[in-house]
């Protein structure tokens, strides 16, 4: 229902040997310079409203005007200074070149394009920053599904650790030496310092109240930053009855009415697809029952499969609106400023902040940027307690048997079937 990729199989992964080392297979679905960002064109199949297969030829032409239409929106923001949404500049591009503009079929086919795009920001394109699209830094080594899940990368660093579940926070107060946590239930959890980790939904919508109250500048950078819905429709079957490609995609007018469905047998053997909705749309799903939910994506997968057989389980997400995180991952917005990371991930007072939100060299949205924005935090916070018990010398940070982990330098291994 969650993570499933390692966007970058390799050793600058800070993942990377963790999960080598654990012996976790990862299925190769993309490169590092995908025009639908995860997948590789040759794995996808495209349907029509109507049922009828796009032509391969068709998605490949498209797929090469759309690179086009986003090397002219760079050109659009050279031009202007102020930021603006991908939509608009893509709107301006094709005012600018109508040979790009595509009719019929083939507009279909480019409004899947952007509606992938929006799968991968988590978020609407008349939202997405001109300013900020392309400039995520992604790992090399391709994007690998993770087979049996992040369940074992978790449960590896969890082990030993005092973690206190179903303790859901409700206030950070933070004086001169110490900070006490707050539970639902009305306990209190006294330490020396807090690393927060919660989602940004869970901050923007200031449901932690602090003590004292976050500096304007904070506040302003929690207010200043997105976060993105997705969500997933997992359908398992009885039986295989549709194509061996990754992705079945249903092409429309609208990248709002385009769809997907990832095929995870190609991967995991078990005959399951998993539906996926993005922004708006991502919402408006959470609105429907969970059967109305499994209803619709069946509907959509009937346009391509109309003999499909009826899922004999299934599962739906509801990021958007899980009290536990209120959104998926951060995404940009429109006009954000420049240092609106720095002041996320910045510490005020015995408070240190880590997430994906506040991951260093643009790997927000990422396993591997929660991964190293913890760190980070784990560290700082660290030399913070040091520095005021005035010790300077530097302590090991996590125990010896997890450094023995993650020395090994093989990157992990990552095939596609």
């Amino acid at each position: 229902m969650g993570a499933s990729w390692l966007h970058g199989a390799c050793n600058e992964n800070p993942l990377a040997p963790l999960i080598r080392a654990l012996g976790l297979t990862l299925y190769h679905t993309g490169g590092d310079n995908s025009v639908i960002f995860d997948h590789d064109l040759e794995s996808c199949m495209l349907f029509n409203i109507d049922g009828h297969q796009v032509p391969q030829h068709i998605m490949m032409e498209v797929g090469d005007t759309y690179k086009r239409i986003l090397a002219e929106t760079v050109k659009v923001r050279d031009e202007h200074p102020d930021d603006m949404p991908i939509l608009q500049a893509i709107s301006i591009v094709l005012n600018r070149h109508p040979e790009l503009r595509q009719q019929g079929l083939a507009h279909e086919v480019l409004q899947w394009y952007i509606c992938r795009m929006e799968a991968w920001f988590a978020s609407d394109a008349d939202i997405i920053p001109l300013k900020t699209w392309d400039q995520e830094h992604i790992l090399t080594g391709g994007h690998g599904l993770m087979v049996q899940g992040y369940d074992p990368v978790v449960k590896a660093l969890a082990n030993d650790l005092d973690i206190r579940l179903n303790h859901r926070v409700t206030k950070i107060s933070d004086g001169y030496n110490m900070v006490m946590v707050t539970v639902e239930d009305g306990r209190n959890f006294v330490a020396d310092a807090v690393i927060v980790t919660v989602p940004i939904g869970i901050l923007k919508a200031n449901l932690i109240e602090f003590s004292p109250k976050l500096p304007h500048w904070k506040a302003e950078a929690i207010k200043d930053i997105g976060m993105g819905n997705e969500n997933k429709i997992a359908l398992r079957f009885d039986a295989v009855f549709w194509p061996n490609v990754e992705v079945l995609g249903i092409v429309a007018p609208t990248s709002y009415a385009c769809g997907y469905f990832l095929n995870l047998h190609k991967a995991t053997g078990h005959p399951i697809l998993v539906y996926m909705a993005a922004g708006k749309f991502a919402y408006d799903l959470e609105k429907l029952s969970d059967e109305s939910a499994a209803n619709f994506a069946m509907q959509q997968l009937k346009k391509m499969f109309p003999d499909a057989s009826k899922p004999v389980q299934y599962l739906v997400s509801h990021w958007g609106t899980d009290p536990n995180s209120l959104g998926c991952y951060a995404c940009d917005l429109v006009g954000m400023p420049d240092d609106v990371y720095e002041r996320l991930r910045a510490p005020v007072g015995n408070l240190f902040f880590g997430g994906e939100a506040v991951s260093m060299d643009d790997h927000q949205g990422s396993v591997h940027g929660a991964y190293s924005s913890g760190v980070m935090a784990a560290e700082n916070c660290q030399r913070h307690l040091l520095q005021k018990q005035g010790h300077m010398e530097s302590l090991p940070l996590v125990p010896s048997v997890r450094h023995e982990i993650f020395e090994t330098t093989i990157p992990p291994q990552i095939s596609r079937i």
